[in-house]
This record gives structure tokens, C-alpha cells and sequence, in this order.
């Protein structure tokens, strides 16, 4: 089948691992239990000072080898890399791994293995000092280029694994982390590598938590997505990561069924700096060519996870067209009441969650919605929800009009 603008359907990649870290939970075993429980852990910041008293979600207590000063960010990553390969079964934790070719990097054995992972923060913007000094007295202690550098993402994480094949860091604001799935789609597809990393990751920074804050769309209290008295959104960290292979890849390792990564397709309207177009126009064609390629019309999808950032522009946008492109039997949810807007990381972490719904069969309550907004004219799921159905969608909203869908599917059983 043929979709209008003449997209085919494309061939599927297996998820076969999942990893995530967040304020609702350290791992997927402890995010199913929060999302199940309904539990939020909102709370102020202790990463940095700062006069504003807004809520956020941060990530308590990292192990000590994910605490890298001045690169967050990458210990967050590690995290979820070594979860998610771990879970694929694919290669050892980054703490045991060496630089060693791929050849005999633990799990790969000839693998071609690509990285691409989004982000904002990137460890790029801790570096103040560096700027103040800098623009100060003309000088500054250059070791924290060497920091900034050694804080490439994906770079990194390929040198730490040996891992042969692209490696990319995608920067397109809050929907870095579904795009850069989406990347690592079009490398298994084109037969770039056989194995791919892919997700997001950030960390909380001042940076942008004054620059929310100067944007006046900062929550005074926990954020409540697609509710009527929304006040903004709480910012979080965190970081999500799946492992995609090819079919023929999983198929020779003796995985013989599980989630698929079905489509992706981006669009950007280019309406505003950071207001979404009022007609949804960007994303609707995201979400469109997702579908396209996928393969599966709107009534086969059980659940979409929305972007939801509990902001009053983009909870209106997104809710109108998600109820006119789905219809009144649309069950969808925000996860960002549990793990606030992660930015870089939200992409990473809500396909993380969209495959543990159609995994589990189940998704939590939207946190924080309690009422209806007129404006709207859909509401969320309100409490821990059965989905059935082959495939879910996830979408992403960001700065600058961009805006991304992916469609992932529940595989043979």
C-alpha cells in the first residue's frame, strides 16, 4: 500500500533493548513500578544554585561510575547505554568495557555498530566559568575544552565500546532524541550498520533553566500535561536508549520476535522561535509519514504518547490534532508528569516507554491531568490504562517548528 504522497511502506528494525534513567526511576523495572503506582518525585534542584524555586525532576543518587564532573550528561548516557546492551544481550557494562576494535569488543563480534544520540546540554553549556573567565580577562584553564571534547556522546560512547560503524550526535532541540532513532533507522535500512544506539540524553543546567524561566513557561508547581489548569511545564534529565538491529541481524542471534521500529518521519513548519504552528502543520506530516511507513492506518494504533509538555500553546496544538487525526477512541498520555521535559533525552525516553506499553499492555495515568480543557477536546487517560492493539506512536515537538513521530509495533508474538 501507498500512502497519498506516494511513501511505501518500509521494512521494519527489531528493538531488542531498552534502557532509561530518569526521575521516575533508575531503570525500567523502577519506572514501571512509578508509572504504575502513579508516583512523582518532583522537588528543587541541588545540582546548582539558583533564586528561582520552580519544581523539577531530577535524577537522585547516580552510582558512582556515572558521576563524571562537568559531564552529566555522558554519565547519564553510560547509564542507559549499559542497560539497554545489557538487555539486548549484546555487550558488558561501559565500566567493563575497553577500547578495543570491534572485532573483539564483548558481544559485537563482527558487528557493525553505529551510535546516534540527541541531545541539547551535551556538556557544552557547564562550562560558565570557562566563559566568564574568558570574556573577563581574555584567558581561561583550556583543560575544560579537553572536557568538552572527551563529552561527545556519541564519539564517546563508540571509543568506549568499539563499536565500527557511524557515530552522530543530533542537536534539534527537544525532539533530539526521537530523531536521532530516526537517523539510526535510515543507517539499518540503508545497510549502513547492523546494529544500532539510539536514544537522548540530558542533563539539568542553568542554562536552560533560566532560559525557560525567562520564557515564562516554568510551572510553579508539579507540570499537569493536556489539563485545564496547566501553568507550564518542569524541567528534567535523564536519558533513553534503545538498541535497533536489522531483522537478519536479530534472526542470527536466535531473537525470533519481539518490538519493531516501524516508521519515523519529521516535519518542521517553521511557524515560531518556540511556539508550535496553531494547525499543527509540521506535525501532522511527521505523524503522517510515520504511518506511511509503517504501513498502519490511525485506527491500529492503541496509544500514542504524546509530547505533552503541559504548556498552554503545545498541549492545544497537539491534543486538537491528535483527537482529528485519531478520533474519540484515542487513548494518549503524557509521561512528563513523571520525568518533567527532559529536552534532548524526552525523544529517548518516551520510546523507551511507548514499547514498554505495548510490551506490558498497559500504560500509567497522564500524571498530573485532573480536568478536561474545553479547548482541547480530548483528555488524556486518567488512570492505569489496558491498551491492545500492534502499534503505538510517539511524537516530539520542538523549538524552531521541528517536530518528529515514531511508530513502533509490537512484532510476532
Amino acid at each position: 500500500m501507498t500512502s497519498p504522497d506516494g511513501i511505501r511502506p518500509a521494512s521494519p528494525v527489531r528493538v531488542t533493548g531498552l534502557g532509561c534513567v530518569s526521575a521516575a526511576g533508575r531503570d525500567v523495572a523502577a519506572t514501571l513500578a512509578s508509572f504504575r503506582a502513579g508516583t512523582r518525585n518532583p522537588g528543587r534542584t541541588t545540582l546548582f544554585e539558583s533564586p528561582i524555586t520552580a519544581p523539577v525532576f531530577e535524577v537522585r543518587d547516580l552510582p558512582r561510575e556515572y558521576l563524571l564532573p562537568g559531564r552529566r550528561t555522558l554519565g547519564l548516557a553510560l547509564m542507559a547505554v549499559d542497560m539497554a546492551l545489557a538487555d539486548a544481550g549484546l555487550a558488558a557494562g561501559a565500566s567493563e568495557a575497553r577500547q578495543a576494535p570491534a572485532s573483539t569488543a564483548p558481544g559485537f563480534g563482527g558487528a557493525r555498530v553505529g551510535v546516534c544520540l540527541g541531545t541539547t546540554v551535551a556538556s557544552q553549556l557547564n562550562d560558565l566559568e570557562f566563559y566568564k573567565s574568558w570574556r573577563g580577562i581574555g584567558k581561561a584553564d583550556l583543560a575544560t575544552v579537553d572536557r568538552y571534547l572527551d563529552g561527545d556522546l556519541a564519539g564517546h560512547i563508540a571509543r568506549k565500546f568499539g563499536a565500527r560503524g557511524p557515530a552522530l550526535n543530533v542537536v534539534n532541540a527537544c525532539s533530539s532524541g526521537s530523531d536521532a532513532i530516526g537517523v539510526a533507522l535510515s543507517w539499518l535500512r540503508a545497510g549502513l550498520c547492523d546494529v544500532a544506539v539510539a536514544g537522548g540524553a540530558d542533563e539539568l543546567n542553568r542554562i536552560p533553566f533560566d532560559g525557560f524561566h525567562s520564557l515564562g513557561i516554568m510551572s510553579p508547581d508539579p507540570c499537569a500535561p493536556f489539563d485545564r489548569g496547566r501553568r507550564g511545564l518542569n524541567l528534567g534529565e535523564g536519558a533513553g536508549v534503545i538498541i535497533l538491529e536489522t531483522t537478519a541481524h536479530a534472526h542470527a542471534r536466535g531473537l525470533a520476535a519481539g518490538p519493531l521500529l516501524a516508521g519515523y518521519g519529521s516535519g518542521a513548519d517553521a511557524h515560531h522561535l518556540t511556539a508550535p504552528h496553531p494547525e499543527g502543520v509540521g506535525l501532522k506530516a511527521s505523524i503522517e509519514r510515520a504511518l506511511a511507513e509503517s504501513g498502519a492506518g490511525p485506527g491500529e494504533i492503541a496509544f500514542v504518547n504524546a509530547h505533552g509538555t503541559a504548556t498552554g500553546d503545545n498541549d492545544r496544538v497537539e491534543g486538537r490534532l491528535l483527537a482529528g487525526m485519531f478520533g474519540p477512541g484515542l487513548r494518549f498520555l503524557s509521561t512528563k508528569g513523571f520525568t518533567g521535559h527532559t529536552l534532548g533525552a524526552a525523544g529517548g525516553l518516551e520510546a523507551v516507554f511507548t514499547v514498554l506499553g505495548l510490551r506490558e499492555g498497559w500504560i500509567p495515568a497522564s500524571a498530573g491531568f485532573r480536568e478536561p480543557d474545553p479547548e482541547i477536546g480530548a483528555a488524556p487517560v486518567s488512570g492505569v490504562t489496558e491498551v491492545r492493539g500492534r502499534y503505538a506512536l510517539s511524537t516530539s515537538l520542538a523549538f524552531g517548528g521541528n517536530n518528529a513521530a515514531l511508530v513502533f509495533g509490537r512484532g510476532a508474538p
